[in-house]
């Protein structure tokens, strides 16, 4: 699935308010991290997650070994905070076109 930059600037409006539910710390990504945010993405749909790093290239190859494992999409990032997007089976959001 992939986003349009219409869809995506809807989502990130959506998002604006959120908290971060999920934070990803110093020790990376785990299996209980990536439950966590697969369970908050079922409920949700729509989520803030906050990643603890160091480096840009490190926030990157996380973000992708994040998205490719819970299969969602990127929605945008802001330094650490990140927004994701995985449509549920009965979706509550609905995307423009």
């Amino acid at each position: 699935m992939s986003l349009s930059a219409r869809q995506k600037k809807y989502l990130r409006s959506l998002a604006h308010s959120l908290p971060a539910v999920v934070q990803v710390g110093q020790k990376g990504v785990s299996s209980s991290v990536l439950a966590e945010i697969n369970q908050t993405l079922n409920s949700h749909e729509l989520i803030k997650i906050r990643i603890q790093c160091d480096e840009q290239a490190e926030l990157h190859a996380l973000l992708e070994e994040i998205t490719a494992a819970i299969q969602a999409e990127l929605v945008q990032v802001i330094g650490h905070t990140v927004i994701l997007y995985r449509p549920a089976e009965e979706a509550k959001i609905s995307l423009p076109r």
